[in-house]
């Protein structure tokens, strides 16, 4: 190669390393259905696209060892799992409760609201074959990406959300989906 050829080639090599990032910046803006004002680079639907909601709400995160959980910064290792679900409420008064449900993992996850025995402790429950724990009785889920109540999961980087009544008394938060459970994915909740 000459040296009059060499800036040529370089500019040609720096002109497509900036086309690819400005793509890969479309590509996740498009995802996370823009950026701009109200918009943060996020998933619609995450902490940042919180609906309002009625009553006491409980901010639930659903994390696994393959998400945020890995190191690095606003990382928490699991204490009892490889995989966790966090309430930033262990108490809540009777009445309307809205639960804001963002999963914080790499693979889908939900949050079912269980009763609790007052002789049973969080983290208990006889795990059936298929790897859930059975789920009479429960008062509702989120479990929808994007959206109110049950669906099929909730995808990473997205959130979901439900209301409900809740009696005074001791709840289960409970991720049921196949072995998630066995895996730490559960919290007790107190309502009075």
């Amino acid at each position: 190669m000459t040296d009059a050829r060499r800036p040529l080639l370089v500019g040609a090599l720096v002109a497509a390393v900036v086309a690819l990032v400005a793509s890969g910046a479309v590509a996740v803006g498009a995802l996370s259905g823009g950026v701009g004002p109200g918009r943060h680079g996020f998933l619609a639907g995450s902490a940042h696209d919180a609906p309002k909601l009625p009553g006491t709400v409980v901010t639930v995160s659903l994390r696994n060892m393959g998400g945020p959980m890995m190191g690095g910064q606003g990382s928490t290792m699991m204490g009892r799992g490889s995989m966790g679900l966090i309430a930033d409420h262990a108490t809540v008064p009777h009445g309307t409760v809205s639960f804001f449900v963002t999963n914080d993992g790499s693979i889908n996850h939900e949050m079912v609201v269980l009763p609790l025995a007052d002789s049973q402790a969080a983290g208990t429950r006889p795990i059936a074959g298929d790897g859930r724990v059975d789920e009479t009785g429960s008062l509702g889920e989120a479990s929808k990406t994007n959206g109110e109540g049950a669906g099929e999961g909730i995808v990473p980087g997205a959130s979901g959300w439900m209301t409900i009544t809740l009696a005074p008394g001791h709840y289960e938060l409970v991720c049921n989906l196949a072995g998630h459970y066995r895996s730490g994915m559960f919290t007790e909740l107190t309502v009075t």
